[in-house]
C-alpha cells in the first residue's frame, strides 16, 4: 500500500489519502479456505498467534514503516484512525483493532505481511486458467470502464472459466462480446443464487487450496467468501455491505476509497448503491453535496487485506489484472439478517420493517397540502435525528 502523506486542509471533499495500516510479523491463527474452518474460537479472544511490528504511525514503530511516504507514515493516517502513539499491533484483540463491537466505532484498516497462502505465488493467469479447467461462469461485460449498477451499463455473459481468465487479462480482445477493449468483472455466486452463497471452498475448491483466510471471526459468524476477478482499469460501483468483511489481495494493485458513514446522506444511495459512479471526478451540478463526503483511500499492494466494516460504503478500482477473494461475517444476532439474502446486501429485517413503515408514512402525508406536508416531514426528520441519530461519527 502507497501513501500520500499529505492530508488536505480543505474539510469539504476530502480525500484523506492513507488508511491504518498493522504489519503482520508472526504466523497468524486461520482457517484453510480449501478445507473445513480449522482451531477452536480462537479470534474472539483475540487471535491468538497473530504477531505484528505494531500500528503503522506509531512512534518507532520500526519494521512497520517503508520510508516517510510508506506504510509507517504517521503524516498519513487520518485523526481518530489509529493515531500516533495508540501501539496498537494485530496481536491485539480484534475489538481493540476495531474489528469487532459497535459498528459506529469500526475504522478500516489494512493488514500486511499475512500469511495469505501459496495464492501470492501461484495464481498467473496461465495457473487460473488451468486450475479450474473449463467449467462455465457467469461473467459482467461492459464497454466502459466504470460499471453502473443502477443502469445496469453491462451485459451478463458465460464464458468457459480459462477462457475468461485469459480475456480478462488481454487489454485488446480478438474474440469479444461488445468492442474490442470491453471489461470483464467474475463475482463469485452459489449454485443456487436464491439459495447458496459464494463460498470458494464451493464453486473453485482448487484455488480455495491456495488460500488461508485471516479468521478474525467465530466459526459460526462465517457467512460467504466471495472469488473475484476483474480486468485492468475496471472500477466497481459504490455500495456498502450488511456484513463486515475484509478483502484480501493476493497479486495486484488496488485503489480503495471508503466513506465514512457520517457521509451516507451525501453520496446519494438508492438502496444499498450510490448514484455517483466517478467517485474522483463527480457531476457536483447533478450531485452537489458530493463535496461534503469524506473519504479514506489507499492503494492496496499485493499481500495487502483491507478490512472494510458494515455499512462503510467502499468503491475499488483494479489498477492491474485482478484477482481477489472477498471474505463476509456477520456480527450482529443471526436472527437480525434475512435469511433469503444470499449476496449479503439486503438491510437487517428490523432496518427494513422501519423503512417500510416510513415509506407508508409519507405516503401517509400526501394527504396534506404541500404547505403541511413539507412542515410534518420536516418534524419527523427532526424526530428521528432526536431519537436515532448518533453524535460521534466522523
Amino acid at each position: 500500500m502507497r501513501h500520500s502523506p499529505e492530508i488536505p486542509s480543505n474539510p469539504d471533499n476530502s480525500v484523506i489519502r492513507g488508511l491504518p495500516v498493522l504489519a503482520q510479523r508472526a504466523r497468524q491463527e486461520r482457517f484453510c479456505a480449501g478445507s473445513s474452518f480449522r482451531g477452536k474460537r480462537r479470534c474472539g479472544r483475540g487471535a491468538r498467534g497473530h504477531g505484528a511490528a505494531g500500528a503503522a504511525g506509531a512512534a518507532g514503530a520500526a519494521g512497520g514503516g517503508r520510508g516517510a511516504a510508506g506504510r509507517g507514515d504517521a503524516g498519513a493516517l487520518p485523526a481518530g484512525h489509529l493515531p500516533a502513539g495508540t501501539g496498537r499491533s494485530a496481536r491485539d484483540p480484534p475489538e481493540r483493532l476495531g474489528l469487532h463491537g459497535d459498528t459506529g466505532q469500526r475504522k478500516p484498516v489494512v493488514l500486511t505481511g499475512l500469511e495469505l497462502g501459496t495464492c501470492t505465488t501461484k495464481w498467473t493467469v496461465d495457473y487460473l486458467s488451468q486450475a479450474e479447467g473449463s467449467k462455465e461462469v457467469k461473467i459482467h461485460v461492459s464497454a466502459v470502464p466504470q460499471m453502473d449498477f443502477l443502469s445496469k451499463n453491462f451485459v451478463y455473459r458465460t464464458l468457459p472459466f480459462d477462457a475468461f481468465v485469459r480475456r480478462a487479462a488481454e487489454v485488446k480482445h480478438k474474440e469479444y462480446f461488445l468492442t474490442e477493449d470491453e471489461k470483464y468483472y467474475l463475482r463469485s455466486v452459489g449454485e443456487d443464487v436464491r439459495k447458496d452463497i459464494a463460498d470458494i471452498r464451493k464453486q473453485f475448491p482448487v484455488l480455495a487450496e491456495d488460500v488461508h483466510i485471516p479468521e478474525y471471526f467465530e466459526k459460526e459468524q462465517f457467512f460467504s467468501s466471495v472469488f473475484r476477478i476483474s480486468s485492468a482499469g475496471l472500477q466497481l460501483w459504490t455500495h456498502y455491505d450488511v456484513g463486515n468483511g475484509q478483502l484480501l489481495n493476493p497479486s495486484h494493485r488496488e485503489k480503495t476509497s471508503c466513506f465514512v458513514q457520517s457521509s451516507r446522506c451525501t453520496i446519494f444511495i438508492f438502496i444499498s448503491k450510490s448514484e455517483v459512479l466517478d467517485v474522483d471526478n463527480p457531476d457536483m451540478e447533478k450531485y452537489p453535496l458530493f463535496v461534503k463526503a469524506k473519504r479514506y483511500q489507499c492503494v492496496l499492494e499485493a499481500g495487502d487485506v483491507l478490512f472494510i466494516p458494515a455499512l462503510w460504503f467502499h468503491n475499488v478500482i483494479s489498477e492491474e489484472f485482478g484477482v481477489a477473494l472477498n471474505v463476509f461475517w456477520k456480527h450482529l444476532p443471526a436472527e437480525s439478517y434475512d435469511k433469503t439474502d444470499t449476496y449479503g446486501n439486503k438491510d437487517p429485517m428490523a432496518a427494513s420493517r422501519a423503512i417500510q413503515i416510513l415509506d407508508r408514512a409519507l405516503k401517509t402525508l400526501e394527504e396534506l397540502p404541500e404547505e403541511y406536508r413539507d412542515f410534518y416531514a420536516r418534524r419527523m426528520v427532526l424526530r428521528i435525528q432526536e431519537k436515532a441519530y448518533r453524535n460521534d461519527y466522523g
